[in-house]
């Protein structure tokens, strides 16, 4: 809070398609989808009028022993989209990650296998703050204060593309990591339940991407070993990749790579808080019992919320009533053509789908603090990571929004470097 002396909090009134604005006036543009919830603009007609709708009949019921059309429909339909044709619902990220972490492991105590106990993640891997996510996130920062408190993991090699060697291409660099993560595996397999793992990009370590590959072998790796896959898509699902999902990109479905897949932050197009893990058959029979005991015993006092899940399916009623992801490629396009013309020193220029990001050359230690400032200045919101500049905007980008973001965005890093 004390930095707020220098960096005061912004009094944000209302918002509109990509742009906020503040008490008095001055609007933003949200390159950041206000931390990657904002999927199609602020005071989306579709997403509100849904809401209202739902409002008339139903604000809220609990799970327990009930149940209610949007959370059936919702389900139904992820379920459809991913192949993983089980659901329980959470109320955030880290609640989606703490109930991935909990399923995995009771599976294994359920089946007849107590001793896989264990979990691995990447390195500089970030899958929530709570103390079951914090035990398998990476990033010292948020985690090291609490080590006392937490579980320990193991952080396999990431496949950063930005950490392969000169001439070593992302393709080898992956596969290379790959290889890590099997010699780790294959000594360890009998008390691993799950590898935990945000796929193809790793959003807290400055939006690092990496190729295909990896998702592949760690698919056929942990098949073979016996040890679960968590796809941690919280922050790259429902089209930030490129694909709805990012797990797509490595198989026909989610369920061709992952076990379970935690989701939220988009899931309702950034209106309400909402998460939900979903997992496969062969997972929630184990769960499938006469002793109490032996069900998954968790429960969030909103989970499935009627009003949450009927934004999440106005959310995926604009997936469905256009091409969505094309009109994304157009975009990316253009915002990737836009840097091409930034004169300051930048490097490992990269995008996936609808998330671009470069590295800045500098030696100001504030850098992210002052470029955060000085976008706010010119009328935009962007959150550095270090030295990395990314944007993650709303998918309803105008040809002017685009030209704002590139020009502010050159303003804003000048005047920090």
């Amino acid at each position: 809070m004390k930095h707020h002396e220098r960096y005061p909090l912004v009094p944000i009134a209302r918002g509109e398609g990509t742009w906020l604005f503040d008490s008095e006036g001055k609007a933003y543009l949200d390159a950041v989808s206000s931390w990657w919830v904002n999927l199609f603009g602020h005071n989306q007609p579709v997403i509100k009028d849904a809401i209202k709708a739902q409002l008339d009949q139903l604000e809220h019921v609990m799970l327990a022993g009930f149940t209610h059309a949007p959370v059936v429909e919702l389900s139904e339909k992820l379920a459809a989209l991913t192949g993983l044709g089980h659901a329980f619902y959470g109320s955030d990220g880290a609640s989606a990650t703490e109930i991935a972490l909990k399923m995995s492991f009771h599976y294994w105590r359920n089946i007849g296998q107590p001793q896989k106990t264990k979990f691995i993640s990447l390195q500089n891997s970030y899958h929530g703050e709570t103390l079951g996510a914090l035990s398998v996130t990476d990033v010292a920062i948020f985690k090291d204060t609490y080590a006392p408190l937490i579980l320990q993991s193991a952080q396999m090699p990431s496949p950063d593309s930005r950490l392969a060697e000169s001439g070593e291409s992302d393709e080898a660099y992956a596969l290379r990591c790959a290889e890590a993560l099997e010699t780790y595996v294959a000594e360890h397999h009998a008390e691993l339940a799950a590898f935990i793992i945000e796929p193809l990009v790793q959003g807290a370590a400055g939006m690092a991407m990496y190729h295909t590959v990896y998702l592949q072998r760690a698919r056929e790796i942990c098949s073979r070993y016996q040890v679960h896959i968590i796809a941690d898509e919280i922050a790259v699902g429902f089209g930030r990749t490129g694909t709805l999902f990012a797990c797509e990109q490595a198989g026909d479905r989610v369920s061709d790579t992952a076990d379970f897949i935690c989701l939220s932050k988009g899931i309702t197009g950034g209106y309400l808080p909402l998460s939900v893990v979903l997992t496969t058959d062969a997972i929630y029979q184990a769960f499938y019992h006469d002793q109490t005991v032996k069900g998954f015993l968790h429960s969030h006092s909103y989970t499935g919320n009627p009003l949450a899940c009927s934004a999440a399916l106005a959310t995926l009623q604009l997936f469905e009533a256009s091409d969505v992801l094309a009109h994304n490629r157009v975009t990316a396009q253009a915002l990737l053509a836009g840097i091409e013309g930034y004169g300051f020193g930048m490097h490992h220029v990269r995008q996936r789908g609808m998330i671009t990001a470069f590295e800045v050359t500098t030696k100001n230690p504030q850098f992210a603090r002052d470029c955060y400032a000085a976008a706010l200045k010119h009328g935009l919101l962007l959150r550095p990571i270090g030295n990395t500049v990314y944007w993650m905007p709303p998918y309803c980008m105008t040809a002017q929004d685009i030209h704002h973001l590139v020009q502010t965005t050159r303003a804003a890093v000048e005047e920090s470097m």
